[in-house]
């Protein structure tokens, strides 16, 4: 079968648009892709994505789309040094007053800073004979006519001709829609939560033994609505832990070396506290923070008017709120999403659009709802509250709950929150039943 175009552009390298530029290398003849960042060789932090040095969880569901579109790359991530871990095994979770049960679940998930995982995929993707990825490059604008895209016009003047523009320019998509605008493509509707989330990051020398259990990672995550605090600490590449602190609601950890381990000295759990009081900082200076005002999502699907030769993919539809680790895993789902659009159709139409925006929707449906449903929670979170919110969240309270001691009831939210299943797992009867039983030993009652 042959290509189904001569040139795809893809604006912003980050995960998602890595990952849709391999998924398009199959597809068309040249594929370029843009950053206006500095792009580094190795492993390092960058400018354009601000929350890369703080803890990153790569779910389940986005560890098996990212290896469908790059084979082999979780072997290459753990022989470059990420650690391999069990969700229901190798993972503290302290929530609503204590550890959930630890068992082995069988699933397989990797632990690495946001860099690495980046890098290698954009080495990956830079091998490609068909690709070209140019950093230091910012579009200016789009080119078309009538409702159909042609291309992509960069700073300087430069025009990149394309049968497919993809917008992977995570939360600043928006600066798209007066581009749009000039194409008589109106901007989709857009919904917002105020969740006011920050947190602040230090890295530490990682040695056996440093978790009880030799557990890899630990998450803390307080009991709603009035305790708003959270923390991570992620077993990575090179020997280091990325230990993020921080919450909801202005509950923000400082970035000095002593009011962070104070912070940490105020969660209701000791162990991140002695991990950060034993182990060795990488450096001694300050922390590194990272402020996120709302969650964004933006509806194309309800849009009845769509540009030909464009779509929007990542953070530029949809912009959760980080605390989850959806983002990445929805990302990747969204580039096989789209790939099979364009296999279906044959062509970037305004048809396959809309197909492609319904696709990527129903991917995004149920980390939003968590995500979302979560946080409101808080009383202080602003914004359309979905209808039965608070009933379902004080359900929800009780499977956390049954999780401290019941392993089937932990392996059923371990496959919802890594989007193995869906939420309406967590209402099968028996699973219902389960919980109301197990709810009631847990040790937080």
């Amino acid at each position: 079968m042959g290509k189904l175009g001569g040139h795809a552009v893809v604006v912003g390298a980050s995960v998602g648009g890595l990952a849709a530029a391999q998924m398009l290398s199959s597809r068309f003849e040249q594929v370029t892709v843009v950053d206006r960042d500095s792009l580094p060789a190795t492993a390092e932090d960058r400018r354009g994505v601000p929350q890369s040095p703080h803890a990153h969880a790569l779910l389940i569901r986005g560890r098996m789309a990212l290896e469908q579109l790059f084979p082999g790359l979780f072997d290459e991530l753990v022989g470059g040094g990420a650690v391999p871990f069990d969700p229901g095994d190798d993972l503290l979770f302290f929530q609503m007053g204590a550890l959930r049960v630890r068992f082995p679940s069988g699933m397989l998930g990797t632990s690495c800073t946001r860099a690495f995982l980046e890098t290698t995929i954009r080495r990956r993707v830079a091998a490609l004979p068909n690709v070209e990825i140019r950093d230091l490059v910012s579009v200016d604008g789009l080119t078309g006519v009538d409702g159909h895209v042609t291309g992509v016009v960069l700073y300087g003047g430069e025009v990149l001709a394309a049968d497919l523009v993809v917008d992977a320019t995570g939360r600043s998509g928006t600066r798209s829609d007066p581009w749009l605008d000039k194409l008589g493509c109106p901007a989709p509707e857009v919904t917002t939560v105020k969740i006011d989330v920050g947190y602040t990051t230090r890295l530490f020398h990682r040695k056996p033994g440093d978790l009880p259990g030799n557990a890899l990672l630990y998450l803390c995550s307080e009991k709603p609505p009035h305790e708003k605090r959270a923390a991570a600490a992620f077993a990575v590449e090179g020997d280091r832990w990325v230990v993020t602190l921080g919450g909801w609601h202005r509950h923000h950890a400082p970035v000095d070396p002593a009011g962070f381990a104070e912070f940490a000295d105020t969660l209701p759990f000791p162990h991140l506290a002695e991990l950060v009081d034993t182990a060795k900082p990488v450096s001694d200076g300050d922390a590194r923070k990272f402020h996120y005002p709302m969650a964004r999502r933006r509806y194309f699907e309800k849009l009845r008017t769509l540009p030909a030769g464009y779509v929007a993919l990542g953070d530029a539809i949809c912009s959760f709120n980080p605390l989850y680790g959806q983002g990445m895993t929805v990302a990747a789902l969204e580039a096989i999403a789209l790939g099979q659009c364009l296999d279906r159709y044959r062509t970037a139409s305004a048809e396959m659009a809309r197909d492609y925006y319904r696709a990527a929707g129903k991917a995004i449906d149920v980390p939003w709802q968590m995500s979302t449903g979560s946080d409101f929670m808080y009383p202080e979170t602003e914004g359309r509250r979905p209808f039965g919110t608070g009933m379902v969240n004080r359900y929800v309270r009780q499977v956390m709950l049954a999780s401290h001691v019941s392993p089937e009831v932990h392996r059923v939210i371990l496959d919802v929150q890594h989007l193995m299943a869906p939420p309406a797992a967590l209402f099968r009867p028996v699973t219902v039943v389960r919980t109301l039983r197990a709810a009631r030993r847990s040790p937080a009652r």
